[in-house]
Parts: C-alpha cells; sequence; structure tokens
C-alpha cells in the first residue's frame, strides 16, 4: 500500500505583493483573467494604485492535453 504525502494546503493565494510603482508591499486583489479548458487564469492587482503585480494559474485536476 502506498502512503500520500501529506499537503499541507490546497493551494496558495496572495494577500500582499512587492509593487513596483508603490515602492513597496501593498494588500492586492485576485481578478479572474481567463477560463482556459484546462484551468482559470487569475491577476494580481494592487490595491493602491491597480497595478498588475503577479499571476496565478489554478489547474483543473485531471484535465489532460490533447495537443
Amino acid at each position: 500500500m502506498t502512503r500520500q504525502p501529506h499537503r499541507q494546503f490546497d493551494k496558495l493565494v496572495a494577500t500582499h505583493l512587492y509593487c513596483d510603482n508603490c515602492g513597496r508591499s501593498m494588500p492586492v486583489e485576485e481578478v479572474l483573467l481567463l477560463i482556459l479548458p484546462d484551468g482559470n487564469l487569475y491577476d494580481y492587482r494592487c490595491q493602491n494604485c491597480g497595478k498588475s503585480v503577479g499571476s496565478r494559474k489554478e489547474k483543473i485536476p485531471g484535465y489532460i492535453s490533447k495537443m
């Protein structure tokens, strides 16, 4: 019997990221950019100035690419 490794978290969601425009770590808002066949693409935007400071792709479990 194979043991599955213990998962500490399912997904990582940022609350603060460094913003070049503001010059420091700022609270961010996660915005859905695209709904893709294999998952969703999110953009992190600074809540102070609105600049994009990062992104995250959430993959659909079990999706098999047909390429």
